[in-house]
């Protein structure tokens, strides 16, 4: 029974919807601005299980050791009730906030709708979008581009949505710096996640030949070389920000536990891990990250 809904949990997705919304609230502390009302909450959820679950065709190879593929091919009513059910509480939260707020949202400047165009276009793009006749732009296939897509889409809905959803529903402005860095903080420690997780494909992704950072580098090099980097690099450049932003020392405590447990997490890949391990204990640095940030921040403003 628990195993049982131990994959159902994560191999349905419902995870990632709340890693979503964790992230949107931990955006929301981070930047001092209040939250955004229940029904947002539940378009980001309902939206992330169902963009996720697009992911699995409905055919599966027959003979496939894939858990996950196995999984689904298992349960094909219960995701097709699963999807079914998320597009239409994504489809009507979405429909209704659109309509809510309709002439608030007619003021978006600009620069901010190329934002939110660039997001949703690298979204669409991810699983393919059709720009022409017989010309498909599938960014998912793309090999060592695939994470920082990734990354981009994940902090584009976790840090960019709820701070424009919250800025024109509430009157109150943001601060572009400060969500600028927040911004390129979830997306490269998201990447990173995105890298880690390509281990899992390493056979597949070599043989179709697509070149994600694992294949071209091999298993070490990708530690050594690009993931520890990237996460010496992100560290680095946060501590720099919050010593000029005198942040209090329990929030950059806090802050820090995620860097650390993805150094740790990324020397571990040395040894195969079962899918469970990358979907509960990879993706889960997400989860901690939000948790994370919503207790330095709530620790640091504690009276």
């Amino acid at each position: 029974m628990i195993k049982k809904s131990t994959e159902f949990f994560f191999y349905g997705n419902y995870f990632y919807g709340f890693c979503a919304v964790a992230l949107s609230l931990e955006t929301a502390l981070q930047l001092n601005i209040a939250l955004n009302n229940a029904i947002y909450y539940f378009f980001v959820f309902a939206a992330t299980v169902f963009y996720y679950t697009l992911a699995f065709p409905g055919e599966v190879p027959s003979g496939t050791t894939n858990k996950r593929s196995q999984w689904y091919a298992q349960n094909k009513k219960v995701l097709f009730f699963s999807q079914s059910f998320f597009a239409i509480i994504g489809l009507g939260s979405g429909i209704y906030l659109f309509i809510q707020y309709l002439q608030v949202i007619a003021d978006f400047t600009k620069w901010e709708w190329m934002i939110i165009t660039l997001i949703v276009l690298q979204a669409l793009a991810y699983y393919g979008l059709t720009i022409s006749a017989g010309k498909n732009i599938s960014l998912r296939s793309t090999g060592w581009l695939k994470p920082f897509v990734i990354g981009f889409v994940w902090a584009g809905l976790v840090t960019i949505g709820p701070v424009f959803f919250h800025q024109y529903t509430n009157g109150e402005s943001y601060e572009p710096v400060f969500l600028f860095w927040f911004f390129i903080k979830n997306w490269m420690f998201i990447t990173v996640l995105g890298i880690l997780f390509d281990i899992k494909d390493y056979a597949t992704d070599y043989n179709e030949q697509l070149k994600t950072f694992v294949v071209r580098a091999g298993l070490r090099k990708t530690i050594y070389y690009i993931i520890l980097p990237l996460c010496l690099l992100g560290f680095g450049s946060y501590i720099i920000f919050v010593t000029v932003h005198h942040f209090p020392v329990i929030r950059i405590v806090f802050n820090s536990i995620p860097f650390i447990l993805l150094v740790i997490v990324a020397r571990s890949m040395y040894k195969r891990k079962p899918i469970l391990y990358y979907l509960a204990i990879i993706d889960g640095l997400m989860l901690v990250k939000a948790l994370c940030g919503i207790a330095g921040v709530l620790l640091s403003t504690k009276k």
